[in-house]
């Protein structure tokens, strides 16, 4: 039972350390950035892949001193000497500082063979069993959206088009700047779905060149800035056999002669980072993972569609 306790322990904190860079190395890195007009820093619309919204932008080219916009819920203004918003949903230091001190303790019981609460004794057993409960629900929801690839489809057609049928979207959001609506159809669906699987494409294979006909030059700055990190850390991360399992449609809409679609996609992917000598370093080369996120698309009338913003759900 010691040793058993021992290695679970081992196990949830080897997870807890690795899950960033298994959710993180896709191209964009994870992170919420982009440009979106006037709509950037206005929280768009939820939908059925994305229920809960995106987060919002870490990294924009726009300001955020536009006029009326909808700031996300929990927005608050940067601070001086900080560079982004304060974030959704913060937690205030002593809950963090009280949680971190709860789950070391029950770690540390584990490592001992003291159970994952046995320091806890007298009047505190009961809260010591609700914890133990409530780390164990974690632990499995954890489990779940890491490694729940392939459990469950939401749409019985593979492409986005067949999962939502074509409609226009509200142009503006929580009295945002707003927007003329446009309607998107079944052609605009399979080029944004095509654009995934090539943007994941031309950042496996490190194609600056692909990714600037893929993508404004914001976002290109963004990829170069990433892939150049991977390069002085010495490893390179692939995405490949790229499968779009469901999207649909956030808002579209045209403003100052341009053209923009925000689509909440759910896709997965075979995700491994390597090292120099080719070994692999996080990830897996067999292994599916999942992702949702809403990427922001942007067009002249008439023109194609190019990514303009990568935003993460939440």
């Amino acid at each position: 039972m010691r040793r058993s306790s021992a290695f679970l322990a081992a196990l949830l904190a080897g997870m807890l350390a690795l899950a960033p860079g298994l959710a993180d190395a896709r191209a964009g890195g994870g992170a919420s950035m982009g440009s979106r007009g006037s709509h950037t820093w206005s929280s768009p619309p939820t939908t059925r892949t994305a229920p809960f919204s995106a987060a919002p932008m870490e990294r924009s080219d726009t300001p955020r001193t536009q006029p009326n916009y909808a700031p996300y819920p929990g927005y608050a203004p940067a601070q001086p000497g900080y560079g982004a918003a304060a974030p959704y949903g913060r937690r205030s230091a002593f809950t963090s500082g009280l949680l971190g001190g709860l789950i070391g303790a029950g770690l540390g019981g584990l490592l001992f063979g003291h159970g994952l609460f046995g320091g806890l004794h007298g009047g505190f057993s009961f809260i010591g069993l609700l914890l133990q409960i409530g780390l164990i629900v974690l632990l499995v929801r954890f489990l779940f959206r890491n490694f729940g690839s392939g459990l469950s489809r939401f749409a019985s057609s593979p492409d986005m088009a067949g999962a939502v049928p074509p409609r226009p979207a509200a142009g503006g959001f929580g009295g945002g700047a707003g927007g003329a609506p446009i309607t998107v159809g079944r052609a605009d669906y399979q080029q944004f779905e095509q654009i995934l699987r090539n943007v994941q494409a031309a950042w496996s294979t490190q194609d600056l060149g692909a990714l600037r006909r893929l993508a404004t030059p914001e976002m290109v700055g963004y990829f170069s800035d990433q892939l150049s990190e991977q390069a002085s850390r010495g490893v390179r991360n692939t995405v490949t056999d790229v499968r779009l399992e469901r999207g649909d449609l956030a808002e579209a809409w045209s403003e100052g002669g341009r053209e923009y679609a925000t689509v909440a996609m759910r896709f997965s992917m075979v995700d491994a980072t390597y090292d120099a000598a080719g070994r692999v370093v996080d990830g897996s080369p067999t292994e599916r993972m999942t992702a949702t996120e809403l990427w922001t698309f942007l067009r002249a009338p008439g023109g194609g569609w190019v990514l303009s913003a990568i935003q993460q759900a939440r």
